[in-house]
């Protein structure tokens, strides 16, 4: 049996005799690790959640990778011909979940006061609109199809309140496109992501309409946004639609990129990235101040301890030996430490979950409510945090070496 962890055991275990001033240094140390684990647990799950939510609302907008046209300087503005064998090509690859095509064109909204300008995307009835459904605020998704218009349009909460007009509204847009060309709208539904970057610009209706504005045929698209099952395996994805691009360039002679969404918005993603250096310097400081707490309270232990580290050294143990009991000890505090922050942190990442309690600003962070997301990195956050804090008790458990026995037991 490990000697140094029996001792240990039993002087952690047991309470009776235990002066008054080592109470309050263990309850400190452990209260240090514990505040420290809650802390460590939230800023985790908050910053992963808040990461996730945005990206997930950058995807809806635009999807995982997007295929189009490359004229000169322009993206998207000539026509990508599609037909069924190419869009079987697409869905038949690995780790695509959903194609979808669209026709959008850049347009100005008129209000009873006011205009606004906005990409009015047209798109049919195959397309996936749980993204724009679970955002509506005011009334009722209208169906769209790709061979009748649909006379509704749904425009975000922020364009509707810069040109004052609300759900039921008809309103004008004009579209230049070898001229002026018109459509009279009926606001079907009104949505609010608070990604004000998208929200005051992106507009929906039927693919019928906007192909009818730029006078395509039914076999030409904007674009094609593709959503994977794996966003971790995008790269490899994107290589195998990018094949399926090269078809359809010597099929139909026409140059097609296939840029991801992070190649589409690289200040957002650059922006999330920065998140990442957040955590790691908020991980640093829980860390360090939970091994300096233990620190403390491991030298106050230790020298209250001083009578039974010169008893120990009396009948032969060595200061390797006994720091292995001090250590010891303060890994079963550090452990209770964590055990407790993770139940603390943990139950409050759930309540907040549930009944979304804490409330932001969504004109600073995209969101209303605080995001919470948990992440298989708690489990190593955890590991790491009682190693170091574990590992940094080494040097200063070394003060035993300096215990002299006949200076330190006391007869009583």
């Amino acid at each position: 049996m490990n000697l140094e962890l029996f001792i240990a055991r039993r002087l952690y275990g047991t309470r009776k005799g235990v002066r008054h001033i080592s109470r309050p240094a263990v309850a400190i140390a452990q209260w240090g690790v514990t505040i420290g684990a809650v802390i460590m647990i939230a800023s985790i799950c908050i910053i992963v959640g808040f990461k996730q939510q945005v990206r997930e609302k950058v995807f809806g907008f635009g999807g995982h990778v997007q295929m189009m046209t490359y004229n000169g300087n322009a993206v998207g503005e000539s026509p990508l011909t599609i037909d069924d064998e190419f869009m079987e090509r697409l869905g038949d690859i690995r780790n695509v979940a959903t194609v979808q095509q669209y026709v959008q064109k850049t347009g100005i909204i008129m209000g009873e006061k006011e205009y606004e300008g906005v990409v009015v995307k047209g798109i049919g009835k195959d397309y996936d609109l749980s993204f724009i459904e679970s955002h509506i605020i005011e009334g009722t998704m209208p169906t769209f199809c790709d061979t009748t218009p649909s006379g509704s349009i749904v425009i975000s909460r922020l364009i509707a309140e810069k040109i004052g007009v609300k759900t039921g509204d008809r309103i004008n847009i004009y579209f230049l496109d070898k001229g002026i060309k018109a459509r009279k709208l009926t606001i079907g539904a009104i949505y609010n992501t608070h990604l004000n970057e998208f929200d005051a610009a992106m507009a929906y209706t039927d693919i019928y309409t906007t192909r009818g504005i730029n006078d395509w045929e039914n076999d030409k698209v904007s674009g094609i946004e593709i959503r994977l099952d794996d966003y971790s395996l995008m790269e490899n994805t994107v290589e195998d639609i990018c094949d399926v691009a090269l078809y359809a360039t010597s099929m139909n002679e026409e140059q097609i990129i296939v840029p991801t969404i992070e190649e589409l918005n690289p200040a957002m993603f650059a922006w999330l990235g920065v998140l990442d250096q957040t955590v790691w310097m908020i991980l640093i400081l829980v860390v360090m101040i939970a091994a300096f707490t233990m620190i403390s309270g491991l030298l106050i232990i230790i020298l209250e301890k001083g009578n039974l580290i010169g008893i120990l050294k009396a009948v032969g143990a060595k200061n390797v030996s006994i720091r292995k009991i001090f250590i010891y000890y303060a890994g079963f505090i550090i452990g209770k430490g964590l055990i407790i922050g993770n139940i603390i942190g943990i139950g409050l990442c759930l309540l907040q979950q549930h009944f979304k309690i804490v409330a932001v600003d969504p004109e600073m962070y995209y969101m209303d409510r605080v995001p919470i997301e948990f992440t298989w990195l708690l489990v190593p956050m955890n590991i790491a945090m009682f190693v170091i804090s574990v590992a940094a008790l080494v040097l200063p458990s070394m003060i035993i070496s300096r215990i002299e026995p006949t200076k330190a037991i006391k007869f009583e």
